[in-house]
């Protein structure tokens, strides 16, 4: 079977789904009903994270490169008690790198509110989003969460009796979903198949001497002369005993009794699937937002260095996802802090020193404008009255 028969077989097999209305909340977030009609497959969120986080390593080192970076990023908290909680570890690993994951690879982010005997957060913690469904009430606005594991089922309203957030839905964009966000997964999931049978692929012709198969001829001189049952039977049965696999690469072969072997070439549509798996790579790394030269993806001259396309990475990718996670969750917890406010603390980051620094000599420079206006450009608080010069 070549390389494109492969291919096609996992894509068949699967009936497409049938087109849904706009506006619709899936009743399974797990499973997103695909809406680009033809042969397409239905997208299903727990096959795919074991076929593209578990099985294919493009899309596995995207999803960790984007959620280790906003798991490390220093972060500005209004209050102390704030910052610890967010920067605390969710089930024993880290909140934000939980939550970014969560949002990568699903779509949503699901923080349950955990308190204390006198009502204060105690812990944030990370809920699996496939597990989570969304209880609109008569209005359609989440009223409350049903968080199902095996037989157990747990209601969860969104707000307390006092008003407060028992959990913070943190959502990516969806164009036709009220409830849902669209995970970048979903997006990529094609891309992961074709990379994954490309795979599959290559370790199919590892395993057959890493070389084109070929044909035994059999040609004793006689017009019209075949083989036996049984003389095939034996010959197909020493082949694959003697020659195929791994180990006897390169191993001559003895042939007599009018047997010639004839090599055959892989066609250009066999040998197109290195560029197809490249080009497969670069929509997962694309998919997820990172620049493919930071996964690297050969012949990508996007950007002209690491350091340069590093950079993209944080203003494109990392900050804005981080600033949304954090604001997020300072808003869901503004009933609980007097000023719930978080941010990013950009002059900490290293991939973005360089801008910071002409940051700085810009407004530095700038005669006209006073210690407070340049404070306040560069995201300082202002100067305590004590330390201001008269």
């Amino acid at each position: 079977m070549s390389f494109l028969e492969t291919l096609s077989a996992a894509f068949k097999g699967v009936p497409a789904p049938e087109r849904p209305p706009l506006a619709r909340s899936f009743a399974s977030p797990w499973f997103a009903p695909d809406w680009r009609g033809g042969d397409a497959r239905p997208f299903r969120y727990e096959p795919a994270v074991r076929a593209a986080y578990l099985r294919n390593p493009v899309a596995q080192r995207a999803v960790r490169i984007v959620a280790e970076g906003i798991g490390g990023v220093p972060v500005n908290a209004s209050d102390t008690a704030l910052g610890t909680l967010v920067s605390a570890t969710s089930g024993g690993q880290a909140l934000l790198e939980t939550l970014a994951s969560h949002l990568l690879l699903h779509g949503n982010s699901y923080i349950q509110v955990l308190r204390d005997a006198a009502g204060h957060p105690a812990e944030l913690f990370a809920l699996r989003p496939e597990r989570v469904t969304v209880l609109p009430d008569a209005t359609g606005w989440p009223s409350a969460f049903r968080y199902k594991v095996g037989e157990r089922v747990l209601t969860i309203p969104a707000r307390d009796d006092a008003d407060r957030a028992n959990l913070i839905h943190v959502r990516a964009f969806h164009p036709a979903d009220d409830h849902y966000g669209a995970g970048c997964l979903d997006a990529a999931d094609e891309a992961v198949a074709i990379h994954n049978a490309a795979s599959a692929w290559n370790l199919s012709l590892l395993e057959n001497a890493a070389r084109p198969s070929g044909a035994l001829v059999y040609d004793p001189g006689d017009p019209g002369a075949a083989l036996s049952a049984d003389q095939f039977e034996r010959v197909k049965a020493e082949l694959t005993a003697a020659f195929a696999g791994q180990a006897n690469a390169g191993r001559p072969m003895l042939l007599e009794g009018g047997l010639k072997w004839q090599s055959m070439a892989l066609t250009p549509a066999d040998m197109d699937f290195a560029t197809l798996k490249a080009a497969a790579a670069r929509d997962i790394a694309l998919a997820f937002g990172v620049p493919p030269m930071l996964l690297g993806i050969p012949g990508d001259n996007t950007y002209s260095n690491y350091k340069e396309a590093n950079r993209a990475l944080w203003r494109l990718s990392l900050l804005p996802l981080a600033g949304k996670l954090l604001s997020a969750i300072a808003e869901g917890l503004a009933a609980d802090f007097t000023d719930a406010a978080l941010s990013v603390d950009l002059d900490r980051v290293p991939a973005l020193a360089e801008d910071r620094e002409k940051l700085w000599a810009q407004v530095s420079g700038a005669d006209f404008l006073s210690d407070g206006e340049k404070r306040a450009m560069l995201g300082l608080p202002p100067r305590p009255a004590a330390q201001v010069q008269p």
